[in-house]
């Protein structure tokens, strides 16, 4: 099975799923009529070029283009089951990405390195306890956040639709036949899940911001945003790698709460989920195909 793992991703979307290739994505989405709607683009040049292959570098800067990638699939799937023609690009499109990025930063890492800092000073707590203390509220914040907004019944739905995303590419891995009622039967869980992606990076950012020593309040914040592509160069790399080795026994062993944590951030789909996941994979497939022909 190893030898058919690919790199490709996936983001579940409004009432859809987008699939990305090394040259294409795809959307596939339910119309509000009940039917598929398919949009597929080739990828920007970007993700063809040398800088992919520079382990670190490549995973911050494709990360960050991957952010705005998933910003047009939610806009083309909110004008398509809308009916309205809402713009969300350029300037508009990065403001709001920025946006997004300043609420997670502030939310995940400047209050726990907020609050580690605090209990230092008032409390008198030496720097290894102050700054376990923030990677341990770090992490129940992920963790929280997420079994959270999973009580919300879009996001409900939202995840179903990223179950469909693991299962299909699951199913084609396994080089099974790729129908809802065959991809049904496999597993919700995936090693190269973005999910994976945030829990390594909530967990090295333990480690390394322990490694700083004790900090003044101010720079203990200003650490903490600037190593914030350290983490995730080095993140990725280690998503990347162990999605590679699953082979061994040891590998599929300490990826374990990566993959225990995605029951939070998927859900048993429906076989309509998967009709649009499959769909939206194939479309994908076959637009790769003819980029290289």
């Amino acid at each position: 099975m190893e030898d058919r793992i690919i790199t490709y991703g996936g983001q579940a979307v409004i009432e859809g799923v987008m699939m990305r290739g090394q040259k294409a994505f795809a959307i596939a989405m339910r119309a509000p009529d009940g039917g598929i709607v398919v949009h597929k683009e080739e990828l920007d040049a970007i993700y063809r070029s040398k800088i992919t292959k520079i382990p670190f570098l490549r995973g911050v800067i494709l990360l960050w283009d991957s952010l705005g990638l998933g910003m047009r699939a939610l806009t083309i799937a909110a004008n398509t089951q809308s009916g309205e023609d809402v713009k969300l690009e350029g300037p508009a499109l990065y403001l709001t990405l920025g946006i997004s990025l300043v609420f997670g930063v502030g939310l995940f890492f400047l209050l726990p390195a907020g609050i580690g800092g605090l209990a230092g000073k008032y409390l008198g707590w030496n720097v290894w306890w102050n700054n376990l203390l923030e990677g341990v509220i770090r992490l129940l914040l992920l963790v929280g956040y997420i079994w959270g907004i999973g009580f919300m019944p879009d996001i409900k739905r939202l995840f179903g639709y990223h179950g469909a995303e693991h299962k299909t590419i699951n199913a084609f891995e396994a080089g099974a036949e790729l129908t809802p009622e065959s991809v049904a039967k496999f597993s919700l869980q995936h090693p190269r899940c973005g999910t994976a992606f945030l829990l390594t990076l909530v967990l090295l950012s333990i480690i390394l911001f322990a490694l700083l020593g004790p900090l003044p309040i101010f720079w203990r914040l200003v650490t903490r945003i600037l190593f914030i592509p350290v983490l995730a160069g080095i993140a990725l790399e280690y998503t990347r790698w162990t999605a590679n080795h699953l082979k061994y026994p040891v590998v599929r062993w300490i990826i374990k709460p990566n993959l225990a944590l995605q029951s939070l951030t998927t859900r048993e789909p429906d076989l309509s989920m998967l009709e649009v996941a499959i769909c939206s994979f194939q479309t994908m497939r076959q637009a790769e195909q003819e980029i290289t022909l």
